[in-house]
């Protein structure tokens, strides 16, 4: 039988204290109020202090209520029937579909030992060229996508949750306006991808603790997944949102803010959640893309700061295409040169000429003598900017190879490519194939 405590020392905000014994963090509690009950969580333990989050908001409640501790954190189902279910941050069906009660795990656990990881040696392919050629993105891997008010980082993610090669996809929403969630949810179900898929969507309008609760929720159900064979993709938006909700209780709770009111943990978070991606020996992995929004464009903000520490390098979504120079991925060497022997080089020099094209353009605007090769650059960066950089462009990574070459081939001499005699041997359109035999049929004619 639980204790049940009858005061309540302090109602600040959506957070209430009391004095009670043998309390752990994150524990549940149960708040009644007359008929009412209203569940709450273990924020902050100080000596017999305990600070709880009240989910459904403090209103209605009064210093005499009672509050009774559960003894246990939240958890989320790990049943089979999760899959093509959409829930909210604590774990109530938001598709109205029926309460999963079985097989219940905790959340919040503690990752996986370093020491007991493997080297990451698989890619993900996502169809989408910007990433699969100029920065693969690969197993067990955790990249933040950098972005801007305005950018379409969710129509990337959804994209990508439909054209990306895994088991099983993990979406968890933070702060999502009710025009995204409903995005989300009917583009993945038109193209057959909700069946795979599991989604924990916190609305701006749901109280905020569950905005914090998201990514636990998520990253439980996508170990629960990878530890039984499945090669999890989870996919985040946006963080700045969930670290919003830590600043928003840490003030309420009176803390002392850090840099631009941020509790001094603000870091420590953000790696807990991070640091879930893990490619499991024997097992499967999980694989975290998430979106980091950076107020006023501004990558010093603490929140994309603490992040870039933290990951494995980052996407940047600019002018609605992912950059490729502020992009990286630091783990793609692993597996671009077991794709096929060209991509290394192809990726190299068409960011190279890329830049120059770039180079090119600005002296265009500012009105200096074109040469010829600078028509060439600019032909060829025009060209690039819709047949790569597109993000509505879903090609296999092979295609896109031989797609490059094929741009290569009609802006430029092989000569001034600078690619080694031996690939542009085999891979270069010979002229009578009018650019269309490239890459595979090519590397078969060679041998």
């Amino acid at each position: 039988m639980k204790k049940v405590y009858h005061r309540i020392i302090q109602i600040s905000g959506n957070v209430i204290s009391v004095d009670a014994e043998d309390v752990a963090y994150n524990t549940l509690a149960e708040v009644t109020t007359g008929d009412q009950v209203s569940l709450a969580q273990v924020i902050r333990l100080d000596r017999q202090r305990v600070y709880l989050q009240v989910f459904a908001g403090s209103r209605g409640i009064s210093t005499d209520s009672q509050v009774r501790f559960l003894g246990k954190p939240m958890q989320v189902s790990a049943s089979e029937d999760i899959l093509g279910r959409i829930f909210t941050g604590s774990g109530a069906p938001r598709d109205k579909g029926p309460r999963l009660q079985d097989q219940m795990i905790d959340i919040g656990g503690m990752s996986v030992n370093p020491s007991r990881r493997i080297i990451p040696r698989n890619m993900i392919r996502t169809g989408l060229p910007m990433i699969d050629v100029f920065n693969s993105l690969v197993e067990s891997q955790k990249l933040p996508i950098f972005s801007s008010a305005g950018e379409p980082y969710n129509q990337l993610l959804a994209r990508i949750a439909m054209q990306a090669e895994v088991d099983v996809i993990m979406i968890g929403g933070m702060g999502l306006k009710n025009d995204d969630y409903l995005f989300f949810r009917n583009i993945l179900e038109e193209k057959g991808a909700l069946t795979r898929s599991v989604m924990f969507i916190h609305t701006a309008s749901d109280p905020v603790v569950e905005c914090l609760l998201v990514p636990d929720m998520t990253l439980a159900v996508a170990e629960n997944y990878a530890t039984n064979g499945k090669r999890v993709l989870v996919l985040l938006t946006d963080m700045t949102s969930f670290c919003d909700a830590l600043k928003e209780i840490a003030i309420t709770m009176e803390q002392i803010p850090s840099n631009r009111g941020y509790p001094g943990d603000l870091y420590s978070q953000l790696a807990a959640r991070y640091e879930k991606a893990v490619d499991f020996e024997g097992a499967g992995s999980i694989t975290i893309l998430a979106v980091t929004t950076m107020p006023g464009d501004d990558v010093t903000h603490p929140v994309p700061d603490n992040t870039g520490y933290i990951t494995e390098g980052q996407y940047y979504l600019t002018n609605g295409r992912i950059d490729p120079f502020g992009s990286l991925s630091r783990l793609k060497q692993l597996v671009n040169a077991d794709t096929r022997d060209d991509h290394r080089a192809v990726m190299d020099n068409m960011i190279r000429l890329y830049a120059d094209y770039r180079e090119s353009q600005e002296k265009r605007s500012m009105g200096f003598r074109m040469s010829d090769w600078d028509h060439k650059l600019l032909k060829y960066g025009e060209k690039f900017e819709a047949t790569m950089m597109d993000l509505s462009v879903n090609i296999p990574l092979e295609e896109a190879l031989d797609q490059g070459w094929s741009l290569l081939a009609e802006c430029f001499e092989a000569s001034e490519v600078g690619l080694k005699s031996e690939l542009i041997k085999k891979f270069w359109p010979k002229p009578e194939d009018a650019g269309q035999k490239t890459g595979k049929a090519q590397e078969e004619e060679a041998e």
